[in-house]
């Protein structure tokens, strides 16, 4: 996917129908100058109303079509004919979309099933008509009640990539050229910081019969908590992971403090993300002799799973698949 085409955000009006007015008919027939009611109640105004398709992987669709209107419902006719009901608008969004009040930063729903519908916006009611207002003491009503009116308002749609493992790192962590090597996802890979500027996912085989799914989050650098480089952009994606796969390359300076500074930014944008479960990688291993991972295996967290791996010697990869897998079915 190309990276103009990934559009994780939009704000969008939306405005269901209007209901349709319910019919003051009276009967009339040769013969029968003066019959009863027979006005039909109007029909409803257009839901708006949407659905969590697992084809779609982002809100471009969106971008461009930024006022949505559902039609208005059919208004009642004689012989009691019923109005018919304004069309709703059916919007496909990607699994893993977030829907807020624009005005209010109210959280509405989410989107995570295939299939899901949510009803962001009822249409109006249909108006009644004057069938419905006949009473022993009122044979003939002439009144009707109109449509009522349909809602509007502004909303902010986010999306947050759903996968079973998000990849986090520094820029230039290894990354991209891992997912690159586990699944079929083909991402840009090179030796520049941001190479990386949308996540990207990757379908993950393991022994033949089971998959899971990976993301590779854009590279978080010391401040993003704060907004700083693509900040919050980036880490709202990291939310949505049931297992946080760090990963820090084997010539870092430092491997415990740049844990430390990854875990640091998770923390200060989202608490709840430093108590999801925490794999370690150490990549590009193959830099490394066993006398140097030793060193490093000695100063990591005692209860924190770490492998060191190569994507590019092909070190350890399927033994990083297999933790992966047990962590995400104990």
């Amino acid at each position: 996917m190309a990276d103009n085409n990934f559009i994780d955000y939009v704000k969008i009006y939306c405005a269901s129908g209007k209901g349709g007015s319910g019919s003051a008919h009276l009967y009339r027939a040769r013969g029968v100058p003066k019959g009863g009611p027979d006005g039909g109640d109007g029909g409803r105004g257009g839901h708006i109303i949407l659905e969590g398709s697992p084809q779609m992987w982002t809100l471009l669709h969106l971008k461009y079509k930024k006022h949505i209107k559902a039609l208005p419902g059919g208004g009642g006719s004689r012989n009691d004919r019923h109005g018919a009901d304004g069309e709703d608008v059916i919007i496909n969004v990607p699994l893993g979309t977030l829907v807020k009040n624009a005005d209010s930063g109210e959280v509405l729903f989410e989107i995570t099933q295939d299939g899901e519908r949510q009803t962001l916006l009822p249409g109006g009611r249909g108006g009644l008509g004057n069938t419905q207002f006949k009473s022993p003491t009122n044979r003939t009503p002439t009144n009707a009640q109109p449509g009522e009116e349909g809602t509007d308002g502004w909303f902010i749609l986010e999306l947050k990539v759903l996968a079973d493992v998000g990849l986090v790192g520094l820029p230039n962590a290894g990354k991209s050229t891992l997912l690159s090597v586990v699944s079929a996802a083909k991402p840009e890979i090179a030796d520049y910081p941001f190479t990386t500027l949308v996540p990207n996912l990757g379908v993950v085989s393991h022994r033949g019969y089971n998959s899971f799914v990976i993301a590779d989050i854009p590279g978080i650098i010391e401040g993003a908590s704060e907004g700083k480089g693509l900040g919050h952009r980036f880490l709202r994606h990291i939310e949505r992971n049931s297992i946080l796969l760090f990963l820090i390359p084997a010539d870092s300076q430092d491997h415990l403090k740049e844990y430390h500074t990854l875990l640091s930014e998770l923390r200060n944008y989202n608490p709840e993300l430093s108590k999801k479960r925490k794999l370690l990688g150490i990549s590009k291993s193959d830099m490394m002799d066993d006398e140097l991972k030793l060193e490093v295996s000695a100063i990591l967290p005692s209860d924190l799973p770490h492998i060191f791996f190569s994507a590019v010697s092909g070190e350890n990869v399927l033994k990083m698949k297999d933790l992966l897998w047990e962590a995400l079915n104990p």
